[in-house]
């Protein structure tokens, strides 16, 4: 099989499992509370977030245990699919066009600032577990 087949499965597999993990999060009760702030999709894009800056600091330090194809699958695939970018700004324009414009305020800063902690905390985390002071090579793979 192609290396560009293989790097094209390898997304399409993750996204899928992170599409189905986004959609049973997005219908839970969690996204059900009776209060206009998009909790779940908050929630979503916290752990995404957390999960993004964990595993690509791990992979980052541990090239030879996560390889090309894991790195696509998880980072691109399954975290692409799961993290819910596009959402969240629809749902700030609906709560601004519902009038909710402190809490659409409160939706983004939140969203921002909790959201680069996560990426941080994730990222210190891996560290402190694999004892590296930094990451070995670059957090993007171009291949």
């Amino acid at each position: 099989m192609s290396q560009t087949l293989t790097n094209y499965l390898a997304v399409a597999v993750g996204s899928m499992l992170g599409g189905m993990l986004r959609y049973g999060l997005s219908t839970s009760a969690l996204a059900r509370v009776a209060v206009p702030f998009p909790a779940a999709t908050f929630l979503i894009n916290i752990s995404g977030s957390f999960a993004l800056g964990f595993f690509l600091t791990f992979a980052a330090t541990h090239a030879g245990v996560v390889g090309p194809h894991v790195r696509l699958a998880v980072a691109v695939g399954f975290l692409g699919a799961y993290t819910t970018f596009s959402t969240f700004e629809h749902e700030n324009l609906r709560l601004f066009e519902e009038g909710y414009f402190i809490t659409a305020l409160l939706n983004v800063v939140l969203s921002v600032a909790v959201g680069f902690a996560a990426v941080w905390g994730g990222s210190r985390l891996a560290l402190k577990m694999t004892r590296h002071a930094a990451p070995t090579e670059g957090f993007v793979n171009r291949r």
